[in-house]
């Protein structure tokens, strides 16, 4: 998959994403189901896994052998921001920590599945 291709889709994912998060609010209007800052918790994440594509992908067209620690290496580095952005964001908020944490690690994860899958779609073309 090249990089414009992954960008335009992720936009389109991010989109749909993100209207499901805006229908959210809608379709449950008594239940608190996003935290107040959330959009800026959606950008982080978002970008932050946007940032460890590229890293991973360039790592693997400079060398397909070492594509593996480029891979790895990307996938920490945006634990490491996460685990500092929930610290911060924790420390400065006054909100409850359940919302927070379902809407932190289902972005998290939501974003990372799509990076995953994009990356593999990457190595099953180094591998034919």
């Amino acid at each position: 998959m090249t990089l414009p291709r992954f960008t335009i889709l992720y936009l389109i994912y991010g989109l749909v994403l993100a209207g499901v998060a805006a229908a959210l609010p809608v379709l449950f209007p008594n239940t608190r189901l996003l935290v107040d800052k959330f959009w800026l918790l959606f950008g982080f994440v978002g970008g932050l896994t946007y940032i460890a594509y590229l890293t991973a992908y360039i790592g693997i067209k400079m060398d397909p052998q070492a594509g593996v620690v480029a891979i790895m290496g990307s996938i920490v580095l945006k634990m490491i921001f996460s685990m500092a952005f929930v610290l911060i964001y924790s420390l400065n908020s006054k909100e409850k920590g359940v919302v927070f944490a379902l809407n932190f690690f289902s972005l998290y994860l939501l974003f990372s599945f799509f990076e995953i899958y994009s990356l593999l779609c990457n190595l099953r073309h180094q591998n034919k």
